[in-house]
């Protein structure tokens, strides 16, 4: 009897063992109730399946869902990072042309408060002169201040409008005569300070050369096709030395307009000043003598240039040209 019960149980564990190394198909289980598995944990303790091995061979399983969260979740940061780090790289031009966009289409040029008493002499100086009241009688001549026609964005990384301007440099806006509409004539007056020398008490040439490149260029823009033009070439002729804290005049001319092109002479020249018929004395940053006006001052520099409007000139948009 005993080695009936012996052979039976050697008998039934060759079976379960053969049954749990047999490759089952992915729906069946190797044991058919929970009698079985007790059995083979109390007598098979040594053909346990470890976590290195897998009892059901078939197709690869698909990944864990919480890769595709964490995908997800990376993603989602490298999109809102690389956007952040883009609007800030933009934010600057981005405040430029909002604020172009909302900038009149048609500010006014002669809205000029002087912000000192110096440049408030300065400019009545400049307003009442005759020459400036003969000037607006004239129904032919058009005055305006081009400096603050631009918008403020564009106006503080000029040259002409924000860099040279200063009490001590040149305190108020060039006051600007255009005759025509076709880019005839142009006369501006303007007062230069002291701190725009080369040598002591005389300005700079290359201030006087710039005066001199932008008023022969405002002259011809309304000749040309689209009203912008850039310099081509430049001749200047220093004639006198010019001297600080004083006044001048810019007169130019458009010789001939060709297409594009468009050749213009000019010169700067010393504003005579009067408020009467007698030599009178004027204080504006020190005491200086002026006599009686005159229609032609002092020449001081003498120049020709040649203007080119470039191809991409259609192309600017409103705000971007030349007020």
């Amino acid at each position: 009897m005993v080695l009936v019960q012996n052979a039976a149980s050697s008998l039934l564990q060759r079976s379960i063992g053969s049954s749990m190394l047999r490759p089952t198909s992915h729906n069946t289980l190797p044991f058919r109730n929970a009698n079985h598995r007790c059995l083979l944990r109390r007598q098979l303790p040594s053909q346990r399946l470890t976590s290195s091995q897998t009892a059901y061979p078939g197709p690869d399983l698909p990944p864990p869902r919480r890769f595709f969260r964490r995908f997800l979740f990376l993603t989602s940061l490298s999109v809102a990072s690389l956007s952040l780090g883009i609007y800030l790289a933009t934010l600057p031009q981005i405040n430029t042309l909002t604020a172009l966009l909302r900038s009149p289409s048609t500010p006014s040029s002669l809205a000029y408060l002087p912000s000192t008493e110096r440049a408030t002499e300065i400019d009545n100086l400049i307003t009442n002169h005759p020459l400036v009241q003969r000037l607006r009688s004239d129904p032919e001549w058009t005055e305006s201040r081009p400096h603050l026609r631009m918008p403020s964005v564009m106006q503080q990384h000029s040259l002409t409008a924000s860099t040279l301007m200063g009490d001590t440099k040149i305190p108020v806006p060039p006051l600007m005569f255009t005759k025509g509409h076709k880019g005839e004539e142009l006369v501006a007056i303007s007062y230069l300070g002291a701190d725009l020398c080369g040598h002591v008490g005389i300005i700079h040439g290359g201030m006087l050369a710039t005066m001199l490149d932008e008023g022969l260029a405002r002259c011809c823009f309304a000749a040309l096709p689209s009203k912008v033009g850039v310099t081509a070439r430049l001749e200047i002729d220093f004639r006198r030395p010019t001297k600080c804290e004083g006044f001048v005049i810019l007169k130019a001319k458009t010789e001939k307009v060709e297409g594009r092109k468009a050749w213009v002479k000019g010169r700067v020249e010393a504003l005579p000043m009067m408020r009467g018929g007698d030599r009178e004395r004027v204080t504006i940053g020190r005491t200086v003598e002026i006599g009686p006006y005159e229609e032609k001052g002092e020449v001081l520099v003498e120049a020709e240039g040649l203007f080119v409007e470039p191809k991409w000139a259609k192309n600017l948009p409103a705000f971007a040209r030349p007020a």
